[in-house]
């Protein structure tokens, strides 16, 4: 083993850098911890170049601010922190494991049914997103949510999960009432069509038996399906898997993802809709 590692460091730099090449970013910073040759080689620009997407140069120009790098490292850990295209109304991302990429479609990109009408939502900014405006449920009986990608923005050979970002207001009302059908497909392969309750993962809701006996009369009108769990994420904002699909990199196919809720019949509003994010699956 140790005549191994004397025939490794023996090795010429464009051979260490092509062999960091075949790994992932990942790979690449642990082997720059080894030595300080492998640290010399890990950071040539041939090295992150690898692992950069191939169109990061299209995708560069549609950056609302200039992007600022003096390496590819650098400006491969400046897509790893997002930045805003499509003026705005976009988000594009690197994962700092792979070096996949990964999109958040901001509320103004998706289809929201009665998006338009000022009785129903309300565009606002907030704080805490990363987008200039978010859409604010106010009052509503039919909730339609969707968004729409092509595979050809996503890497090839890689398993993306899809997420609905948002947040549920205190004064939220009628959102759990019945389950959210929640749906994704690419392409003409078969749609996945799952279940979720738009409330809070740390709310508490006290029902009585009129409520239960309800409760059960709606949901027998939703197609049943994997019941989908609301997750909290680090930066605060929920989230809810609409589904996964795996983009083999064939062809430039158009994936729908939706949330709809259109057989309760009832009122419900509080929602704030941020967007929908695709990114990989480890």
């Amino acid at each position: 083993m140790v005549a191994t590692g004397e025939h490794l460091y023996d090795l010429p730099e464009d051979c260490i850098s092509s062999i960091i090449c075949l790994t992932s970013p990942r790979d690449a910073l642990k082997l720059s911890l080894v030595s300080s040759i492998f640290r010399s080689v890990a950071e040539l620009d041939c090295v992150w170049d690898a692992f950069l997407p191939s169109d990061w140069q299209h995708i560069a120009t549609k950056s609302v601010a200039p992007l600022k790098f003096s390496s590819k490292r650098d400006l491969f850990f400046c897509l790893c922190n997002s930045i805003l295209i499509h003026d705005g109304n976009k988000s594009f991302a690197l994962d700092k494991l792979t070096g996949k990429k990964a999109y958040v479609m901001s509320a103004k990109e998706l289809s929201i049914l009665y998006g338009d009408e000022p009785t129903h939502w309300n565009w606002k900014a907030i704080p805490e997103s990363r987008f200039a405006e978010v859409a604010e449920l106010k009052t509503i009986c039919r909730l339609e949510i969707q968004g729409k990608m092509k595979t050809g923005d996503l890497s090839p050979n890689t398993t993306y999960g899809a997420y609905l970002l948002m947040k549920i207001s205190d004064r939220s009302f009628g959102l759990d009432s019945i389950p959210s059908e929640i749906s994704i497909s690419v392409g003409d392969q078969e749609t996945v069509s799952s279940t979720a309750y738009l409330r809070h993962p740390k709310s508490k809701k006290l029902e009585s038996l009129f409520y239960r006996n309800r409760v059960e009369t709606l949901n027998a009108r939703v197609n049943k399906g994997e019941e989908k769990m609301v997750r909290e994420r680090e930066d605060g904002w929920l989230e809810i898997e609409i589904g996964e699909l795996f983009n083999g990199g064939n062809g430039d196919e158009e994936i729908i993802m939706k949330l709809m809720e259109v057989k309760g019949y009832h009122i419900k509003g509080g929602l704030i809709i941020e967007g929908i994010e695709l990114r990989p699956k480890h």
